[in-house]
């Protein structure tokens, strides 16, 4: 039988080569580098994903990614990158920062740390085999998943943050990543957050590009809640406009535990927002929404895979995407119901606003139940503004633009308002505002 040699793509190439060089030098040895080479090779048996690949076949990776950026070393003015970010500056939170996927401890917030909450740099940590390692990897339906593979095969850097049990923490932690340069460069840090049981705490994550250089991100966090555990969660996704931007969310949700979780995107040329989540203990809810603003020749993708493992479980899905220009917005939504997954209550919802002729709109939700006691239900829809409602507006002396701005407002908000915190629903808000003051 004839040998099938697959042929690689110029950033294929380069990725195996890159990893060949940089595997020895790369912090950690042992199990951790059994974890790294499993990872690497199932990047390189398949490859860049593209169109023939379902899970990708709305974001062609290969077409995108034409050539692979080196991996970023620290930058030598961290700090001086880090102080460009602006994304929630107005919140009172203890900060966690990183430049260029490397954790930044001088600028980060590790001497005020609230009661119960203990951080380690990750890179720290994979070199001492630190034992809250052993929390990776625990989300098995995103087992496979060439992002998440990619990150597992050349993470440096990041963070290993632990909630002690029973612990209320009064101030939100903010992951800050921030990326920067002038020439490209690709990024790979990870975060695990372990909650303990009966703990609480609200996470805000942000990813901002400050550069001139066109990078390729690809970060991962992974949170482990346990039993009644509290998690309030915030995404911004405000990357450079030229950016390639890959991030995960991997989540293991205990008994009794209660998740609420928005990203928003307004930056990144292409960027995919992947959330992995199984339920692990029943009596668990999950709220999980997203606001995605458009424009220009942006592409946005938001994916995610809920399996509800348990029964007594519910979740909730909103995502509302305003897409303008020549944009191209993405949702593939899939709940999965397992056998034992009695009295699973589980709802997805995906609206789209399309504010020109040229913009694009792909939704796919899916269910997959095995079980015959539950109550399940997707929905998708995609349309333009409501004439009529535009009429009613300017006829009460509003020019267009801002009846145009008014209704896209009262359409994105209802997604913003899963924020229960003011001053973090204030900020996202306001920058919707702005991409809509932009626009006119």
């Amino acid at each position: 039988m004839a040998e099938i040699t697959p042929i690689r793509t110029a950033a294929e190439v380069a990725l195996v080569e890159r990893f060949a060089s940089l595997k020895d030098r790369l912090p950690g040895s042992g199990d951790i580098a059994r974890r790294r080479d499993e990872a690497f090779a199932l990047v390189a048996a398949a490859g860049l994903p593209n169109r023939r690949v379902e899970e990708w076949k709305y974001t062609d990776l290969r077409n995108a990614v034409r050539e692979a950026a080196p991996l970023a070393e620290r930058p030598a003015d961290a700090a001086g990158l880090v102080d460009r970010a602006s994304a929630f500056a107005g919140v009172d939170a203890v900060r966690l920062s990183f430049a260029n996927g490397h954790f930044v401890a001088e600028r980060s917030d590790l001497a005020v740390l609230p009661a119960g909450v203990t951080v380690t740099p990750l890179a720290a940590a994979l070199a001492q085999g630190h034992p809250l390692l052993a929390e990776m990897g625990k989300v098995a339906v995103a087992r496979g998943n060439f992002a998440l593979a990619l990150n597992s095969a050349f993470m440096v850097d990041g963070a290993l943050v632990k909630v002690a049990a029973g612990t209320a923490v009064d101030k939100a932690l903010h992951l800050r990543f921030v990326n920067g340069g002038t020439a490209p460069f690709a990024t790979a840090p990870r975060v695990v957050i372990l909650v303990e049981d009966g703990a609480s705490v609200t996470i805000l994550e942000s990813h901002e590009g400050v550069g001139t250089a066109a990078y390729q991100a690809n970060s991962v966090v992974e949170l482990v809640a346990g039993k009644g555990t509290a998690v309030a969660h915030t995404r911004l996704n405000a990357e450079q406009v030229d950016a390639i931007s890959l991030s995960t969310l991997a989540v293991t949700l205990g008994a009794e535990a209660r998740l609420t979780s928005l990203g928003v995107v307004t930056g990144g040329g292409l960027s995919r927002h992947q959330v992995f989540l199984a339920f692990s203990g029943e009596q668990s809810s999950l709220t999980l929404g997203g606001a995605t603003m458009l424009r220009g020749r942006q592409h946005a993708d938001t994916t995610l895979v809920v399996d509800h493992a348990v029964p007594h479980c519910e979740s909730r899905e909103l995502f509302k995407t305003v897409v303008d220009g020549e944009a191209t917005g993405v949702f593939q939504g899939k709940i999965i119901v397992r056998p034992d997954a009695q009295k699973t209550d589980g709802r997805m919802m995906s609206a789209a606003l399309l504010l020109s002729e040229t913009a694009t709109m792909n939704n796919k939700p899916e269910l997959e139940i095995f079980a015959d006691d539950v109550q399940c239900a997707h929905g998708a829809t995609c349309g333009a503004l409501d004439d009529d409602l535009l009429f009613y507006l300017m006829a009460r002396g509003l020019p267009r633009a801002a009846a145009e701005a008014l209704l896209v407002q009262a359409f994105i908000g209802e997604a913003l308002e899963l924020v229960e915190d003011e001053a973090v629903r204030g900020e996202l808000v306001a920058r919707a505002e702005a991409w809509l003051a932009e626009r006119a």
